[in-house]
């Protein structure tokens, strides 16, 4: 049979729309096709969201599907399914408790030891954690309060901005803002003082930095050479000489050689002091005895003046 393509539209258009729906629904943690038994009960406040967790002994067993409120009751009905293997008593309880740090709640059931089997929609005995009544009752005072104490921070922190700013004392606002002023024109006029003395000076400036430039280039010159002498050999040589001094040095300080035997050997020294008082002696004598080494007469005659000792022997 062949199909229109009206009803090849209305096809595609029905499908879409069902699977839209099992999609939303699969996002909001629901599958249409589990088979889910469905319970409810009501608490005197609201702190749950839907798609909130139901849990057993810690493990999660189903989730929240609707909560809504009734006037008559002025209470919460939270609508919640639980997977239909569990099978629950109708005496059983169910607990709201917060399940995590952030605030989040859930509802746990506490089971009852009997066999009396809860059907499809029973209502169930809630009751809330111990302190969670007190938390969810406080919140709004606490919000009160908490807000009367930040206005009032915020009202003193404006009023010593407000008189920060009305001081005209020598530590108020102003004044600052006045130094910070007169420091930003103190500023200002300095560098245009620069300015007009880099360009009365620009001559003078490019003269020295082409000095400078030509310094480098003898600097790099010089460099050149270094690298191009042969330092190793140099200081191979250095190294010698030094070496060869120091063979020097320790000969003389050993007393070889002659400069060795002049600075080491005592009777060398011996020798000269006595030659020296010897020829000390010569000289004195020739000082006094003049006619012992020197004869001369004109006439031939002898001279039989006699040499008179001076005083002072230096004469």
């Amino acid at each position: 049979m062949k199909l229109s393509k009206e009803v090849k539209t209305a096809i595609l258009v029905i499908s879409g729309i069902v699977f839209l729906i099992f999609g939303i629904n699969f996002l909001q943690g629901v599958n249409l096709l589990d088979s889910a038994n469905t319970y409810q009960t009501e608490f005197d406040y609201n702190a749950l969201a839907a798609s909130s967790a139901v849990t057993i002994k810690g493990n999660s067993v189903g989730q929240i599907k609707e909560i809504k409120y009734i006037p008559e009751t002025s209470k919460t009905r939270v609508i919640f399914s639980v997977d239909s293997d569990l099978k629950l008593s109708k005496n059983s309880k169910i607990r709201m408790y917060a399940s995590g740090l952030l605030g989040d709640n859930a509802i746990a059931i506490i089971p009852a030891n009997d066999t009396d089997i809860a059907q499809d929609g029973t209502m169930f005995e809630s009751e809330v954690e111990k302190g969670l009544v007190d938390q969810l009752s406080g919140n709004f005072s606490e919000l009160s309060s908490g807000l009367g104490t930040t206005l009032k921070s915020a009202d003193t922190l404006l009023i010593g901005i407000n008189s920060l700013i009305e001081d005209n004392s020598d530590t108020g606002l102003k004044s600052a803002i006045a130094e910070l002023n007169a420091t930003i024109k103190s500023f200002n006029a300095l560098s245009n003082s620069v300015n007009s003395l880099v360009a009365k000076n620009e001559a003078n400036l490019t003269s020295v930095i082409r000095n400078f430039d030509s310094i480098s280039s003898d600097l790099a010159v010089v460099s050149s050479d270094l690298k191009k002498a042969d330092i190793s050999k140099t200081l191979g040589n250095l190294d010698t000489t030094l070496t060869n001094v120091n063979a020097l040095l320790d000969d003389l300080e050993k007393g070889e050689g002659t400069m060795g035997k002049l600075l080491k050997d005592d009777k060398l020294y011996n020798n000269l002091e006595v030659a020296s008082l010897q020829l000390k002696e010569l000289l004195q004598d020739f000082k006094l005895n003049p006619k012992r080494y020197v004869n001369v007469s004109v006439f031939g005659g002898k001279n039989k003046d006699e040499y008179e000792k001076p005083e002072d022997e230096r004469q």
